[in-house]
């Protein structure tokens, strides 16, 4: 930090790095990459990757060919000897976190932060031992330091003030990492900051040099480029008439702030009472600075709850019926047998899951190309959505499958109760899109989800119902029997 405030070159802490050590990263790197992504897809990436990383290393041109072999899936055997490595440089021996803000340097250096990028370094992150929570410091000190924002005085737990002093700590470090003298660029916040008053706040840390980056014309475009058009990112998007059948579609923001990831929610159905709002269902979910939620279509949804609402109310008074009673909560019942008593009452939701069947698959097509077009920026997805919200996701991501450059925009999906075909072949082609973790949260006995789905697939063969069996490392497979009543 004196160092760059006294205009000398910033020496970026990967080429800090003994040559045994800045080899052993490269190849860790390499071998990741190659586990994590080994489709033929994705061979572009990896090459792109580890050539640039090479570089970035100051590795001489001649270990190229060992790196790229790596990258091709070479030398697996060899990643706890290169971990080893790594971890026994000088550098690195006090405080091995410092390598995962290198990584996060080299991700964000052209204002694209790749979701298979934060893949790769969470990887990373557990092949060292290091704490998960680290990365998101490092990202949010990332964000701190550019926006010279004290936090405010709620942050009085003992845990907010650990986490508060680490990212003091870590932030000069981590803008000098991302800045360069020779005219480089320096990750901004959002395209609508004023980007002189950026600069100068940060004159004092990085030195003028490299302030002057920030400044830049490539500067202020890589601050757009991260955050979206102006800074507004999925907040300033709403759809501003009627997209074929969808009649409602906007983004409504669960938390404040900026993030370099977010994550999207999708309600399922809206009923009357607790959960009439789309935002009620995720008042529970683990906080981070930037979440919204999908409101879309809210007429049929809340329908469609009622109707639920009703099913379930009538289904409670045929209970008294012992016959009913054990064929249902034995889960005996099929999609072949249903009670006839059960049967008179699905007039009252058959045509509304209907509709929401139908405009569920139209919104996820829709979402598809919202982040396809980077409404939200150039920033890793996280996607999580219950009963037709899943719905809403599978459809987005079956739809995003279809389409050039959908790559590295989803890193992890969550899908509850999801109403679509459990098939591991429906299946594959989302791993095209997904880089990180395909999570099918399933309920043997979800006797409901089985009955309104029971027109649509005689076999039953329903993901929120079953594993999907799909052999590939992303498919996450969790059996909620347990914890749904």
């Amino acid at each position: 930090a004196e160092e760059a405030g006294e205009k000398e070159p910033c020496v970026l802490l990967g080429q800090r790095l003994g040559e045994p050590g800045r080899f052993a990263y490269a190849a860790l790197c390499g071998i990741s990459l190659a586990r994590l992504f080994p489709e033929k897809e994705q061979s572009s990436f990896r090459t792109e990757f580890i050539e640039g990383f090479v570089k970035w290393l100051d590795l001489p041109e001649a270990v190229l060919p060992a790196m790229t072999a790596f990258a091709c899936g070479l030398g697996g055997e060899g990643t706890e000897t290169f971990a080893q490595i790594l971890l026994k440089d000088p550098i690195l021996k006090e405080n091995p976190v410092v390598i995962i803000q290198d990584l996060l340097s080299f991700s964000l250096r052209d204002g694209y932060y790749d979701a298979r990028a934060r893949v790769l370094i969470c990887h990373v992150i557990w092949l060292l031992r290091i704490p998960l929570e680290e990365l998101e410091v490092l990202e949010e000190s990332l964000l701190e330091s550019l926006k010279e924002q004290k936090e405010e005085e709620s942050e009085s737990t003992e845990v907010s003030r650990k986490k508060k002093e680490r990212r003091k700590k870590l932030k000069r470090y981590l803008l000098i990492g991302l800045a360069t003298v020779g005219g480089g660029t320096v990750i901004g916040l959002t395209g609508g900051f004023a980007a002189p008053l950026v600069a100068a706040g940060a004159a004092t840390i990085i030195g003028s040099a490299g302030a002057a980056a920030l400044g830049s014309t490539a500067g202020i475009a890589v601050m757009a480029s991260l955050f979206g058009a102006a800074g507004a990112g999925l907040t300033g998007y709403k759809m501003k008439k009627r997209v074929g059948a969808i009649e409602e579609f906007e983004f409504l923001p669960l938390t404040e702030g900026k993030q370099l990831h977010i994550t999207i929610a999708i309600t399922g159905w809206l009923c009357t009472g607790k959960y009439g709002s789309f935002t009620a269902p995720w008042s529970s979910m683990l906080q981070s600075s930037e979440q919204y939620c999908l409101a879309w279509e809210s007429k049929y949804l809340m329908e469609l709850g009622n109707a639920l609402d009703s099913l379930l109310n009538g289904f409670v008074n045929m209970m008294a019926q012992e016959a009913l009673k054990f064929t249902v909560l034995s889960g005996i019942v099929t999609a072949l047998a249903w009670p006839a008593s059960l049967l008179t009452v699905a007039s009252v939701i058959d045509n509304p899951w209907g509709v929401c069947l139908h405009r569920s698959a139209e919104v996820g097509k829709h979402l598809a190309h919202i982040l396809l077009s980077r409404q939200q920026g150039k920033r890793p997805v996280t996607l999580i959505g219950f009963s037709l919200g899943a719905r809403v996701i599978y459809f987005c991501l079956q739809e995003m499958a279809q389409e050039k450059d959908s790559q590295g925009i989803i890193e992890d999906v969550v899908l509850l109760g999801a109403p679509v075909e459990g098939e591991a072949k429906y299946w594959k082609a989302i791993t095209k899109v997904v880089s990180g973790k395909i999570i099918n949260g399933y309920c043997r006995g979800d006797w409901l989800l089985g009955f309104v789905y029971r027109t649509s697939s005689v076999q039953l063969s329903v993901a929120g119902l079953q594993p999907v069996d799909l052999d590939d490392r992303r498919m996450v497979n969790m059996d909620l029997s347990s914890v749904v009543s």
